[in-house]
């Protein structure tokens, strides 16, 4: 089964020739599953959007994202779908795993991309909300990455939670060691909050 593609030939070939001006490459390795959660790190530059459109169209890649109820109302709120939002009402902070759940659960296909640093600038911790999606929804974790030192676009590889959060995060901290973002001295270490580690048997 292969995943869901959006976008026309010409549009993938403008981007592709775009990267490939700009001397970036692309490393794809999706799994073969219509769903899954898709990590969008590191995540230090307002240019990073720019470049996961460049990806969306190069690859045809249909990719959706999380934002705040509030922007996909008035005259706008039809362009925020069109480019993948998903609508979440974060007056409910929560239940925001339990909310994504569900919308995995109601979709044959959908690709959720989650930037677990929150904010392009220095983060102690990751937030784990992409780990708990991917595990109550049953479904894959992708690690997707830009690399500003090597000039890189890479989707995968991929993992199942294990449900030992420790151990897996020790996996996705390894593999991102040698990703650079573009403002390297706002990438934060990949770390745990203490109460979000897995508890001792």
């Amino acid at each position: 089964m292969e995943p869901q593609l959006q976008s026309n030939r010409l549009s993938g070939m403008l981007a592709r020739s775009v990267l490939h001006g700009l001397s970036w490459r692309l490393e794809l390795n999706p799994p073969l599953t219509q769903k899954f959660v898709l990590i969008g790190a590191p995540h230090t530059s307002n240019l990073d959007f720019v470049f996961m459109l460049l990806l969306v169209y190069a690859t045809g890649l249909k990719l959706h994202w999380v934002g705040k109820h509030t922007i996909f109302k008035g005259p706008f709120g039809w362009l925020m779908r069109r480019l993948g939002g998903i609508p979440v009402d974060r007056r409910t902070n929560n239940r925001f795993v339990e909310q994504m759940i569900q919308v995995f659960d109601q979709r044959q296909r959908l690709i959720l991309v989650i930037a677990p640093e929150g904010t392009r600038g220095k983060s102690q911790y990751w937030r784990t909300g992409f780990y708990h999606i991917a595990q109550g929804a049953g479904v894959p974790i992708v690690l997707g990455y830009i690399d500003y030192r090597h000039k890189v676009l890479g989707i995968g590889p991929s993992m199942l939670p294990s449900g030992d959060i420790d151990r897996d995060f020790s996996q996705i901290r390894e593999f991102y060691a040698s990703k650079t973002g573009r403002r390297p001295e706002l990438q934060g270490e990949i770390l745990l909050r203490p109460l979000e580690k897995t508890p001792a048997s």
